[in-house]
């Protein structure tokens, strides 16, 4: 008998390393992080915690934001800052 091959078509599948900035993933969101500007120290442990590498450090001033078009909304990076300078809010989409 002969076997039958199936067609399965690859999605939401990261094959290369590095590739995640290929996808944007932003879309999937209930929540998302607010940066608290003011009351960030820059301490940077949302960016190291971020699973997406969704946190941008600014090179000249150090301020951290957020690349809402990779945050899928985890929210990893309110519960790891130390200062609680990052909020979270319902997405509006």
């Amino acid at each position: 008998m002969a076997e039958k091959k199936m067609k399965i078509n690859v999605g939401a599948v990261i094959t290369l390393p590095g590739s995640s900035r290929n996808y944007k993933t932003g879309a999937w969101r209930v929540f998302k992080p607010k940066i608290l500007q003011d009351k960030c120290t820059k301490c940077y442990q949302c960016w190291q915690t971020c699973p997406d590498a969704a946190i941008r450090i600014d090179e000249k001033t150090g301020r951290v934001s957020i690349d809402y078009d990779y945050c899928k909304g985890c929210l990893i990076c309110v519960s790891q800052c130390p200062v609680k300078a990052i909020e979270k809010e319902v997405e509006k989409k």
